[in-house]
Order: structure tokens, then sequence, then C-alpha cells
């Protein structure tokens, strides 16, 4: 019984051994590996700013009070324009103390509270990005910025544009086998790179001007996808 335990061992190890050249000599088959692009632009129909009331004040509950009045003539504005609630939501809250002597040596002084609220709204309607903004910094906000846009159907657009970087790669793989005499077979791997970069401004600190001047622009959707395709001898 000793004996037996070694030579099993043995027996099995020689037919590992015998089935794994066989193994080993499966070979990938040979690939074109390319990468096809393809971009579509479109004018956004969606917009997103923020706007806030920053307030200044000796002590805290002077900085709070006082700021969710102000705030507080800002929605109402907001609801004015015609924007939905819905549409708008506390991006926003803070109260901070304030130190004199900041960069000076010595101890630092509390001079006051400031404290923040802000909002960040969207817009349905882009045309309507101008008008908003006067409408809220006549209301009293006095921090405006964050603007970006984008496309609702971005996910349409996009959708064409891999179909455009699949055309792409499949040209640019047709001629690297034309030009190496071989013949372009299925594809075996496929990913996907690239995404749209939305449109952002910095924020304005402070009130802006009546008549605000907007430039949308365009949104620019870019796809870039990897493929690899089988290639065979010519016949």
């Amino acid at each position: 019984m000793q004996n037996r335990i070694p030579l099993t061992i043995a027996v099995a190890t020689v037919a590992a051994l015998a089935t794994f050249p066989a193994q080993a000599d499966v070979a990938p088959p040979p690939t074109i590996s390319v990468t096809g692009e393809a971009s579509i632009s479109a004018p956004p129909d969606l917009a997103q700013i923020e706007a806030g009331v920053t307030t200044d004040a000796k002590t805290a509950r002077e900085a709070s009070g006082a700021n969710n009045d102000a705030m507080g003539k800002v929605l109402l504005a907001l609801k004015g324009a015609g924007i939905s609630e819905k549409d708008y939501q506390t991006s926003q809250l803070s109260l901070q103390p304030q130190y004199a002597n900041q960069n000076r040596p010595g101890p630092n002084v509390l001079s006051g509270y400031r404290a923040t609220n802000r909002v960040t709204v969207k817009l349905r309607d882009v045309t309507k990005i101008a008008s908003v903004i006067d409408v809220v910094t006549a209301a009293g906000a006095n921090d405006i910025g964050g603007i970006n846009f984008t496309v609702s159907n971005a996910s349409k657009l996009l959708d064409d544009a891999r179909a455009q970087a699949i055309a792409d790669a499949r040209r640019k793989a047709e001629i690297y086998a034309k030009a190496a005499g071989v013949t372009l077979g299925a594809p075996v791997s496929i990913s996907e790179h690239g995404a749209a970069v939305p449109v952002m401004y910095r924020r304005a600190a402070a009130p802006m001007a009546a008549e605000v001047a907007i430039a949308p622009g365009e949104e620019t959707l870019r796809v870039t996808v990897s493929v690899s395709w089988e290639i065979k001898a010519n016949p």
C-alpha cells in the first residue's frame, strides 16, 4: 500500500506533461489592431448655472439671518421667472468665522462671520440664461457662475458616433490588410474610449452686469474605439 501512492502521482504527472505541449502549441490567430474615431457636434439645449448669496456680519446670527432673507428673495425671483421648483436645488450652505491678521504674525482675531447659500438652477431653454442671471442678481444674488451646457439627446448622438468610429476603424484596417497582402476577417475585440466634455465657465463672485452675453456654442461628442481584426493569408 505504501508504494501505490507515489506510483499514482507519477502516472498523473506524466499524463499532465503529455497533454501540456499540445495546449501550448495553440497560438492565438494573427490580428490587425487599429483605433477608430468619430465626433458629432450639436448645439446644447440644456444649461445649468449656480446662483447664490454671500453675506458678512459681525455675529453668526446676523450673517445667517441676513443671508436667509437675501436668499429667500432670490428663490422667489426664480419662481417668478417661471423656473419650476424641481429645477433648482441648494448646492452649498455654509457659515464660517472670519479672522483678521491672517497674513501677519500674531494671533488671529475674530472679525465676523460669513454665510453662503448657493443653488444650482437647471434651465431647459438656453436662451433664458441671460435673463435668469439678470433676475437673480437684481434680487440680491452676488455669487454667479459654474455655468455649463449639455445636450439632452447625447446618448443618441453618441450611438451615431460609435457606428461612425467602427466604420473608421474598419477603413483603416482594410488599408493595412491590403498593404500587408492579407484578408481581413471578423473582429475579435472591441473597446471604447472617450466621452463628451461639458463646456464650463468660471464662477463670478460679484453681481454681473445686466443683459449678460452668453455664448452656448456647440457640444462636441467624441468616441474612440480600439478594434482587433483576425487576418488570414490571401488564397
